[in-house]
């Protein structure tokens, strides 16, 4: 799979839809990522224009995967609602063949995207099928399984970006070859955090959703009732610090995504690095916090120090592309 030159240039467009019901449907897209998308959005809305709707337009698709799993229902409730949002998208990457209905929602957007900057209709059935897994009683017996899922619900969505923002202009070939490996693995990174991060709120759910692997847990001697209640503090602060390496080490082997895509991109990317590795860092410094005290959190002062640096990134980034 290889990742696209600069895409500085690319307007999105639909056949069949007038620009002004796409900009609505962009609109739409917009609000979702601003009221759902939370640390990704500090980085997220630092994209230039038209690609920054663009990625809007894939969180809004994303979102509205994850809703229908996550909501209330029986397993088959949710495995109906997956088959329609499945069906949905088809016919979105079909022409935009949806329901007269969905013209007024996000698909649009989001079938433009999709079409206008060439992402990889592959990636976007990875993601459906890591939504599929949420569905059932989530268990990952070994280590390669957590890899797969970290594949099909965030490297996917790595990929699918670095489509929108595309590769710095003269970058040679072999890391035009190497840009979606380190997509993937900053995915990888983004996904263990979040894992780590919500490990109490996952081991509640009923069924419990156990993303730690059985092979992992056993080479700790812990079950995973014991390390939602903290019941041998030294094995599971081990075991947390084992899985925060393995991230640890995915956000340093892909530290050269930023130089590799387009540079007026790197601030969106920079940011939202930033964040998701500082909470891992909390974890790092604290693993108990994944299961005792308050949530793994930035403060909004942290978080906005972040978004002003990466600010002034981009503030530079197109001073550098103007001149």
């Amino acid at each position: 799979m290889l990742a696209r030159p600069v895409t500085a240039d690319v307007r999105p467009s639909l056949r069949g839809v007038d620009p002004a019901g796409l900009d609505r449907s962009f609109a739409l897209c917009r609000a979702v990522a601003r009221s759902r998308a939370r640390n990704f959005y500090y980085g997220l809305k630092l994209t230039p224009e038209p690609r920054r709707s663009a990625v809007y337009a894939v969180y809004a698709w994303m979102r509205d995967g994850d809703d229908r799993v996550d909501a209330a229902g029986t397993a088959a409730e949710k495995r109906t609602a997956l088959e329609r949002f499945a069906a949905s998208t088809r016919a979105a990457l079909q022409s935009g063949q949806w329901e007269p209905a969905a013209r007024e929602s996000y698909w649009p957007a989001f079938a433009a995207t999709v079409g206008s900057y060439q992402i990889d209709h592959a990636l976007l059935w990875s993601m459906v099928d890591g939504l599929a897994e949420d569905i059932e009683p989530v268990a990952c017996s070994t280590t390669a399984d957590l890899e797969r899922y970290c594949y099909r619900v965030a490297s996917t969505v790595g990929l699918a970006c670095v489509s929108v923002w595309g590769l710095r202009p003269g970058l040679s070939p072999a890391d035009t070859a190497r840009a979606p490996e380190l997509a993937i693995r900053r995915g990888h990174a983004f996904q263990l955090t979040n894992i780590l991060r919500d490990l109490a709120e996952d081991l509640d759910q009923s069924p419990p959703r156990v993303y730690v692997p059985a092979d992992t847990l056993a080479r700790h001697g812990l079950s995973p009732a014991q390390l939602r209640a903290w019941a041998q503090p030294q094995r599971c602060a081990a075991l947390v610090r084992e899985l925060a390496g393995v991230a640890a080490a995915h956000y340093a082997a892909s530290a050269d995504l930023e130089r590799m895509i387009d540079a007026a991109c790197t601030p969106t990317l920079w940011a939202m690095t930033r964040i998701y590795r500082g909470l891992l860092s909390v974890i790092e410094r604290d693993p108990a916090r994944v299961c005792v005290g308050p949530r793994v959190r930035l403060s909004s002062a942290h978080k906005g120090l972040i978004a002003a640096w990466a600010t002034g990134r981009a503030h530079l980034a197109r001073l550098s592309t103007s001149s």
